[in-house]
């Protein structure tokens, strides 16, 4: 009898042990880095494309990096980047890929590649020598990020968590007082606009929402070391870098500032991704700032995101190492927006005005031609449709959504309130660049945003990516 009852425990043992086994769980492993791509001083002067007119640059007030960050959990390994730059397409990125999936045996679908949008940043078109020398340097160093990032895989554990900073996000799309709404590029009357100045004779309310939160992914080694941590803000760019010189913008100053936040070592990592800022910005309307001295603003939203990040990170009881990894990407194929005939006709009556006539010119609503050109090129663009990339990541209970456009805030909040995770952050500008993305709801009201060249893509894009992502969300949450 002893001897059944001795055999029985000890099956029950082996059985437990089995099930049990630390083998069977997903053991995590992290790496991160960060590359210099900072364009060389022998580059310049060079372009920075934020705007409608040239703009040179001489040099670079601070440095430009690629940072990568990459999980595996022995099953599904995935890298997460930022790139400093106004917004890289997918071919320069699909390029990058590549080169990081041949070298590392990755996938190239399980990479994230956004850019933080920064309006100071070098081109990365190859119509000079210059440029695609610095094109070169560009794809080099973003493989190479996650290269880096994979070879330094180590045991790790993950946390996830939010904290607000309202402060610095502000709707820069606004209703104005009645009678004090311009003419926009096409000769009509919007309902809104955008960047309405700070008069509160002209200025009425904020056409829009804004999201507060910074999201964090915060990555440890052993000995709960801090290895990297992964921001998200919905806020465009800050400017007011000193003139004539690049800049990486608060999205730079944060990764630099950050680690001290945490007291981690020179090998720690920190990026700040942008999330959904297509109609946020750092412009508080119907408030008078006090001057800044150049680079000043970009060192106060940084020092206050780091700051939001610290608190966001003192909310993470536990950094879990045994967390399931999960990754999906869709290709969507939308309809690009043409002009009516009734547009191509006043289109091309606006662009046979003469620059030298200046009496017609004066005429013309602001930036007129700017538009007139972007509506025959939509007309005559034989293409009639644009296929995009759409990402979800899972990292335990903690989701990311990646967007290839300007998303409007409101999309980034209705996939956060929706999601099927608990915590979930939505990045702009991920694996490409497409323009504005408006909600259908905020199309009704014009803008700048929804202009015919700054949108491309047909008006219910929002709600066809929304539910896409959705899905994906639900199918990575099945995994449970």
């Amino acid at each position: 009898m002893k001897i059944k009852n001795s055999f029985s425990l000890g099956l029950a043992l082996s059985l437990l042990s089995i099930t049990l086994s630390p083998a069977q769980e997903p053991a995590l492993r992290a790496g991160a880095a960060a590359v210099d791509i900072t364009p060389p001083a022998e580059l310049f002067p060079m372009n920075m494309p934020g705007g409608f007119s040239a703009n040179m640059a001489e040099k670079a007030h601070d440095p430009f990096h690629a940072r990568a960050l990459v999980l595996d959990d022995g099953k599904t390994a995935l890298a997460m980047v930022v790139v400093d730059n106004l917004g890289a397409g997918p071919d320069v990125l699909n390029e990058a890929k590549a080169a990081a999936a041949a070298k590392t045996g990755m996938k190239a679908e399980n990479m994230l590649i956004s850019s933080t949008h920064t309006h100071s940043g070098p081109s990365l078109n190859t119509r000079s020598e210059n440029a695609a020398a610095y094109y070169k340097k560009f794809v080099e160093g973003v493989s190479g990020s996650i290269i880096q990032a994979h070879a330094a895989l180590k045991p790790s554990s993950v946390g996830a968590a939010a904290h607000p900073l309202p402060d610095e996000v502000f709707n820069r799309r606004w209703y104005v007082k009645e009678g004090k709404m311009p003419l926009n590029p096409f000769g009509r009357l919007d309902k809104v606009k955008t960047n309405p100045g700070t008069n509160p004779e002209v200025i009425d309310r904020p056409a829009g929402p804004t999201d507060p939160d910074i999201t964090i992914l915060s990555v440890q080694g052993e000995k709960r070391k801090p290895l990297a941590l992964f921001a998200n803000y919905s806020l465009h760019y800050v400017g007011g870098a000193p003139g004539g010189q690049m800049s990486s913008d608060y999205f730079g100053e944060f990764a630099r500032v950050m680690p001290s936040r945490l007291r981690a070592d020179e090998n720690f990592v920190a990026m700040m991704s942008n999330g959904t800022s297509g109609d946020i910005n750092n412009i508080p309307f119907g408030v008078t700032r006090p001057p800044r001295e150049p680079f000043e603003q970009i060192r106060i939203v940084a020092q206050k995101a780091a700051d939001t990040a610290w608190f966001a990170y003192q909310k993470i009881t536990k950094h879990q190492p045994n967390v399931r990894l999960g990754m999906l990407q869709r290709d969507i194929t939308l309809k690009l927006r043409k002009p009516s005939a009734e547009d191509l006709a006043a289109a091309r009556l606006v662009l046979a005005v003469k620059d030298k006539d200046k009496e017609a010119m004066e005429k013309l609503p602001n930036r007129a031609k700017n538009y007139a050109g972007s509506t025959v090129n939509a007309a005559e663009n034989p293409e009639q449709t644009l296929t995009v990339q759409l990402q979800a990541i899972r990292i335990g209970d903690f989701a990311v959504c990646g967007i290839p456009f300007e998303t409007f805030v409101e999309m980034g909040l209705d996939l956060k309130k929706r999601s099927p995770f608990p915590q979930t952050m939505v990045i702009g500008l991920a694996n490409g660049k497409h323009g504005y993305l408006p909600t259908l709801e905020q199309h009704k009201l014009g803008g700048y945003e929804t202009w015919l060249g700054t949108n491309r893509v047909q008006e219910d894009t929002s709600v066809i990516l929304t539910n896409n992502l959705l899905e994906m969300l639900a199918e990575l949450k099945k995994a449970d």
